[in-house]
């Protein structure tokens, strides 16, 4: 397929409602796994926690440490005391933040909003490209603390329960404060299982992208190269670019969980592969015809029908042959979506002995 050929449409499949997980399950690593075969388009079924048998020692598992934020903050309008939401997408400066707001028409700049019985204040200051907000807030103390105290975890708009634990959005490893949501792929992993797959000799490399709301951005456009993709920021440090290319220099594959890690590492890749320590904003948009610089296998949940998301990891394994496993994901009743079930897309399905 050639790139002017891609399509929106090219990347549908059919999914039931019902198989879209509104709740974490109670073990994290009990979740299910398919494995895919990206060469071949073979489909195995497996419990997460197995994945470490397929893991080698050598190779480098890429993931993200980003850390989610309570960013959905329900107040109310100063003047008329009418119900207003505000979602914070991306810190500008000191107090001042890009945000959301809902709902949006009657959002002008001097609006002014009052949340938690005046915990927090805030005012409009300017209305930004694709309409989010400029704010700047007033308060006592320690934003942090006091978003703490007032902010909901943004779970995606397909998740309609209330989570009981704010910290089952959140990975085991996450560190530095930033997302808008959480890099679900990693939601799988236990402190236990990230411990036995270091003993197998396995390298752990940890890289920061603040995932944006961008994420969950339908494509609009028919012709899929006509998308605008979301900036979002990223870091990586010396000892995961170190790492990283240990990896690939003694032929071990470099395995990331997660598409915010795929970006991340391919977006600050040099045309020969290589990584360094660096920092920046990625708008790297991934779909098939692209050549993977780093990445050699991909840990990822089960994503929406057209998505960004799905393109990529067509990228990587074939648009038919991923299509073909989330049918069979669908058949088998899989969990989908962020709180769901995760996908292995590897060369092998070899076993690697302790």
């Amino acid at each position: 397929m050639e790139k002017k050929e891609l399509k929106k449409s090219d990347f549908y499949f059919d999914l039931p409602q019902e198989l879209i997980a509104q709740d974490p399950i109670k073990d994290r690593s009990a979740s299910r796994l398919l494995m895919l075969n990206k060469e071949t388009g073979a489909v195995e079924h497996h419990i997460f926690h197995e994945i470490t048998e397929y893991l080698c020692p050598g190779d480098c598992l890429v993931l993200n440490d980003t850390k989610v934020i309570p960013a959905r903050l329900m107040g109310v309008r100063e003047d008329t005391g009418a119900s207003v939401e505000v979602l914070l997408l991306k810190r500008k400066e000191n107090d001042m933040w890009e945000t959301l707001v809902k709902p949006g028409k009657k959002a002008r700049p001097g609006m002014r909003l009052v949340f938690g019985d005046g915990l927090l204040h805030a005012e409009v200051l300017e209305i930004l490209e694709e309409g989010n907000r400029l704010i700047r807030f007033a308060y006592e103390g320690i934003f942090e603390e006091v978003l703490d105290k007032l902010g909901e975890m943004p779970l995606p708009p397909y998740i309609t329960h209330k989570l009981e634990d704010k910290n089952r959005y959140q990975t085991v490893y996450a560190r530095y404060e930033g997302s808008a949501a959480a890099p679900t792929a990693g939601l799988h992993f236990t402190r236990q299982l990230l411990d036995e797959i270091e003993k197998k000799g396995v390298r752990i490399a940890y890289v920061t992208l603040h995932v944006g709301l961008g994420t969950f951005r339908p494509v609009k456009t028919d012709n899929i190269l006509e998308h605008h993709m979301h900036s979002e920021y990223y870091q990586i440090t010396k000892e995961a670019a170190d790492q990283i290319n240990a990896a690939k220099e003694s032929g071990h594959r470099v395995i990331c969980v997660g598409t915010t890690s795929c970006r991340t590492i391919e977006s600050a890749a040099d045309e020969n592969g290589k990584l360094r320590e660096c920092c920046g904003n990625t708008q790297i948009f991934i779909y098939p015809g692209y050549r993977f610089k780093v990445l050699d296998a991909l840990i990822t949940n089960f994503h929406l029908p057209e998505s960004t998301l799905v393109m990529l990891v067509s990228a990587l394994a074939g648009r038919e042959k991923v299509l073909h496993a989330y049918e069979e994901a669908v058949r088998e009743r899989y969990r989908f979506f962020s709180f769901g079930d995760a996908m292995f897309v590897t060369d092998s399905f070899t076993k690697y002995a302790e």
